[in-house]
């Protein structure tokens, strides 16, 4: 019996050295039936369970865990397998469990008498708590009291954690190099395969979290890689698959791949069965939404952005710029205006920014979309990265082009080309391309203005972007002086039009009477087959009239 329970055990070792999950387990729980499992093998038992996202296995084989040092006297060792079952169920969303289990942690922490790992777990969850509530110098406190017990303790995965969750607590204070600095010591135990697996999936998933909230690209890239060859080299693997399948779908939209991004959101899809994984799901359908969009396929962009919002997920600003390219600007203005009013982080705000200037210039609500130019700029100021940099300079841009400052305008537009062309984004290089061929055609460059549009059209064309790619055709074809049949004087209006002037301003900066410019209004409405003046800018814009 000891004999058959030693040789099932030796090979149950050698399957969960080799990352074989599902055969790790089988043997394991082979091996307990002949004879109970001691500590150790219990603990492989639990971590095989975590890796194919077994529940009822981990809690089984956690109170297991809990009961044997319990019984042993050790509160220490007790108390780390009580945090361990509280903190994942209230990953599941079950609270009252949850709570029970972190207190008797705690109290188990509290009556051990001396440091323990599972003190610095808990500071940590505290942390978490500070951090998801907005307080982000708590946090960091918490997070560094962890860190250094952890040292203390000489417990790996509690100081891989808590530098991760510090560096995230100081990238949201704007100390940007301080945070990543941390963030990639944390990962180096994970690369290095000495941490836990449960835990090594969890850095690195915060990690790319992390890097993606600053727009630190370059890292997101370069630990997703790292991610996909850690998945990649377990193939039983069931756990964190969908959310790295994701990271690279979203990896993958800005390298320029979509149909292979597409592909990697539905896989990401797929891999999620249970409710724990609607987070991933709907950021999986938000991603395919985003493409179709892109691509000009509104019915099938539409019913994925509505497939996120019913797991969870605000489907903005994709959802608002969806409105915004079928022509519905006022539609695509009052859904961004109600998103970015409650919205507080200015990490979150950020990200809606490029997508408001946008919308409120083609809406001609000028004034909104200094607003959100100049809020971004701050943001980009204060956290730092290129990305953000690049987003305001192309954010200033647009304002600068919708006043008609060409020149001013082109500038801000090359120094976002140059990030974004250095971060690899082949899309987004396209779309300050276009702008900054009109800011060439308005300074009288049609050379330079055809390159640039060529050079879009390309992409485009590679990409699949038929949108993009019907408004720069449209756009090469016409020229400065006449325009979808409006006189150079009409284009004039119109661009003050745009800015959210009205009739009466416009008249006294082109020395005009206030109804000569209402007959002009009246033609453009006329020409345009439109009854607003949202609407006349959002077809102007569209069609690269402005």
């Amino acid at each position: 019996m000891k004999a058959d329970a030693d040789s099932l055990l030796d090979k149950a070792r050698h399957a969960y050295e080799q990352r074989a999950w599902s055969d790790a387990f089988g043997l394991l729980q082979a091996a307990d039936a002949v004879m109970p499992l001691g500590p150790e093998d219990l603990e492989r038992l639990l971590w095989s369970a975590g890796m194919l996202d077994r529940d009822a296995d981990i809690f089984a084989a956690v109170e297991r865990l809990f009961n044997l040092h319990a019984d042993a006297g050790r509160d220490d060792k007790a108390a780390y397998w009580a945090f361990f079952c509280g903190f994942r169920l209230l990953a599941l969303r079950e609270e009252g469990r949850a709570t029970a289990w972190l207190q008797r942690a705690q109290r188990l922490a509290d009556s051990f008498g001396g440091e323990c790992a599972a003190r610095g777990f808990l500071l940590l969850l505290a942390g978490q708590r500070q951090f998801i509530a907005g307080d982000d110098a708590a946090a960091a406190s918490l997070a560094g009291q962890a860190l250094e017990l952890g040292e203390r303790c000489r417990d790996a995965d509690l100081v891989a954690f808590a530098r991760c969750y510090l560096g995230r607590a100081l990238l949201r204070q704007g100390l940007i190099a301080e945070g990543i600095a941390l963030l990639d010591e944390a990962m180096l135990p994970a690369v290095g395969g000495e941490l836990t697996p449960i835990v090594t999936g969890l850095i690195y998933c915060n990690l790319i979290a992390a890097c993606r909230q600053v727009y630190a690209f370059d890292r997101s890239r370069e630990w997703t890689e790292a991610l996909s060859d850690w998945c990649g080299s377990q193939p039983q693997l069931v756990q964190f698959n969908g959310v790295c399948m994701l990271h690279r779908a979203e990896i993958m939209e800005m390298n320029g791949a979509w149909q292979d991004s597409v592909a990697e959101a539905r896989r990401a899809t797929l891999s999620l069965a249970r409710a724990i994984g609607n987070e991933t799901a709907a950021g999986a359908a938000y991603q395919e939404a985003e493409i179709h969009r892109l691509r000009g396929e509104f019915m099938a962009a539409e019913e994925l952005y509505r497939d996120a919002s019913r797991l969870g997920l605000e489907p903005q600003p994709g959802m608002a710029l969806l409105r915004l390219m079928q022509g519905r600007a006022e539609q695509a203005a009052a859904t961004i205006r109600r998103v970015l009013a409650t919205t507080r982080p200015p990490l979150r705000r950020a990200r809606l920014l490029p997508a408001v200037v946008e919308i409120m210039l083609a809406a001609g609500a000028a004034e909104e979309a200094q607003e959100a130019c100049q809020e971004l700029e701050a943001t980009a100021g204060r956290f730092a990265t290129d990305i953000l940099g690049a987003m305001a300079a192309q954010a200033r841009g647009e304002i600068e082009l919708g006043e008609n400052n060409p020149a001013t305008a082109l500038g801000h537009f090359r120094a976002a080309l140059k990030i974004w062309q250095r971060a690899g984004a082949p899309y987004l290089e396209a779309r300050l391309r276009v702008l900054a061929g009109q800011s060439c055609r308005l300074l009288g460059d049609e050379d330079g203005a055809g390159l640039e549009f060529d050079a879009a059209s390309r992409v485009f064309m590679e990409l699949g972007a038929a949108p993009d790619l019907a408004r720069v055709t449209s756009i090469a074809k016409s020229t400065g002086s006449s325009t979808h049949g409006l006189t150079r004087r009409e284009v004039e209006v119109l661009g003050l039009v745009a800015t959210g002037k009205t009739n009466k301003i416009i008249a006294a900066e082109l020395g005009l009477s206030e109804k000569t410019v209402d007959r002009h209004v009246s033609n453009i409405f006329d020409k345009m087959a439109v009854n607003s003046r949202a609407a006349a800018t959002a077809y102007a814009f569209q069609n690269g009239l402005l």
